[in-house]
């Protein structure tokens, strides 16, 4: 078997088993597949990568079939920034095959030729993180925030001991804790595990807001909701027996962002 067709075949079966229940073929057609890149990077090169994220890679991605792409960057240092992009993917075709594309893509290969053409001596980035996640079974799309209003996003990342606590962290959100988090204004933007990429296992989602009290009015409001207070008591539940580490970002979209 070829690599790529390995990958592909590797990538649907996890997608599978993320879902849930249903036969491989169902869920593996219905949910979503998540690339989520970090670039951390000197302030000076923020353009550059801007404009390659802008004008050669969303354009790039939109003609190679997949997409939306969502652009944020969180609070930096005068040492580092850190861009965070995330590409959205119908299947594990469009993710493995999404460079090969690129490379072969005319209008990409010139409109990001100062990004693509840096020298080794002055790079524009530092290095890429890069994760892969698959969509969990009680949200397998995307839902799109509306980018003509302002918006703050909220990434958060549950790492767990082990796999059998991470299935049980997502059953948690898929079985009620995400329908809490919709009625008490915690609005979901994806939800996914991670199936490639560091600190696994992990289930890393994306909540958006108007501004920032609202983030905290919500949080609060859910603290304090009696479902969620009657759920995490259930002992399988307990954060201490399934999460072992979270991780807290706040993003702030670019002008350009397509989520």
């Amino acid at each position: 078997m070829e690599r790529r067709t390995f990958v592909q075949a590797s990538l649907a079966s996890a997608c599978a088993v993320v879902a849930g229940s249903a036969t491989a073929e169902e869920k593996t057609k219905s949910a979503e597949l998540y690339e989520w890149r970090i670039y951390t990077l000197k302030p000076g090169k923020l353009p550059l990568l801007e404009a390659y994220l802008k004008d050669a890679f969303l354009p790039g991605c939109k003609r190679a079939g997949c997409g939306p792409v969502g652009v944020f960057t969180e609070p930096g240092t005068a040492e580092a920034v850190r861009v965070h992009v995330l590409v959205v993917h119908p299947n594990g075709a469009s993710a493995t095959g999404l460079a090969a594309k690129l490379a072969g893509d005319a209008e990409y290969l010139k409109a990001g030729k100062d990004y693509l053409e840096a020298k080794a001596a002055d790079p524009v980035y530092t290095r890429i993180e890069s994760s892969l996640l698959g969509a969990i079974e009680g949200m397998p799309k995307l839902a799109q925030p509306d980018v003509s209003k302002a918006r703050l996003l909220n990434l958060r990342v549950y790492e767990s001991h082990n796999e059998r606590a991470n299935a049980k962290k997502i059953e948690m959100f898929n079985k009620g804790e995400l329908a809490i988090f919709q009625r008490d204004g915690l609005i979901p933007v994806l939800f996914g595990q991670a199936l490639v990429g560091s600190a696994l296992p992990n289930l890393t989602y994306l909540l958006v807001f108007p501004d920032d009290n609202a983030r905290k009015a919500a949080w609060d409001k859910f603290r304090a909701d009696p479902e969620w207070i009657k759920l995490k008591s259930i002992p399988e539940y307990a954060d201490k027996e399934i999460v072992s580490k979270i991780t807290n970002v706040l993003l702030t979209p670019a002008k350009y962002s397509e989520v």
